[in-house]
């Protein structure tokens, strides 16, 4: 196939599209308004897809793959948008899908948020779950509060994630974001390091083990 990744994703922006999905057996298809689309390409090989799954891997990230048989990651195509991606394999063979992450930081009217998350934003303390399935707005949900933290109040903002996503520039606050496997070991590793780091805000991109939800919730 002629194409290359960036060609593809520039196609899916094009196309007003959410996800890329390749895999083998079949052309590459763009989740527009909920549903698959195919582009009018000839079907991948397996040798196509690992190329294309490939080209935006750092080396450590191919390691990682190759042991773990899927991975997460993050990366941007300058001018064009950031992207999440996972690769994994199926029927020996790779597979991979990348979701469009816009560059700006969509506010609370643009994705319609209720009020009470606005005022959740100005609370000194507590716990705030982010939860829902698939594509219901989690992350966007997550970036819109912390840019309205970052922009009204004068506070370190952590956040500890696997793959970073949206990216904030430091406004008022000071933000870290780290990123798992490349700025840190777990999320209960950077948890237990958080306590001294001196954080106002913390966010923890998922929690998938009991020992993460615990130091969470210390």
């Amino acid at each position: 196939m002629a194409l290359s990744l960036s060609d593809l994703l520039k196609r899916m922006l094009e196309m007003n599209g959410s996800d890329l999905h390749i895999t083998t057996n079949s052309p590459p298809q763009i989740r527009v308004h909920g549903h698959l689309v195919p582009l009018d390409l000839p079907q991948l090989t397996p040798a196509e897809t690992k190329q294309l799954a490939y080209s935006v891997m750092t080396d450590s990230q191919k390691h990682r793959f190759e042991e773990n048989f899927e991975l997460d990651f993050s990366f941007g195509l300058k001018g064009l948008a950031r992207f999440r991606a996972n690769t994994f394999n199926q029927r020996g063979a790779t597979a991979a899908v990348f979701r469009l992450i816009p560059f700006e930081i969509k506010s609370f009217n643009q994705l319609g948020l209720p009020a009470v998350v606005s005022k959740l934003c100005d609370k000194p303390r507590g716990l705030v779950l982010v939860t829902g399935p698939t594509g219901s707005g989690k992350s966007t949900t997550l970036a819109a509060m912390i840019d309205k933290i970052n922009s009204e109040r004068h506070d370190h903002i952590l956040t500890i994630e696997d793959p970073i996503e949206f990216v904030h520039m430091n406004k008022n606050c000071v933000v870290n974001q780290r990123e798992l496997h490349a700025d840190t070991k777990s999320f209960s590793d950077a948890l237990r390091a958080a306590l001294r780091e001196d954080p106002d805000v913390v966010l923890i991109g998922e929690m998938r083990d009991l020992e993460t939800i615990e130091s969470a919730l210390r």
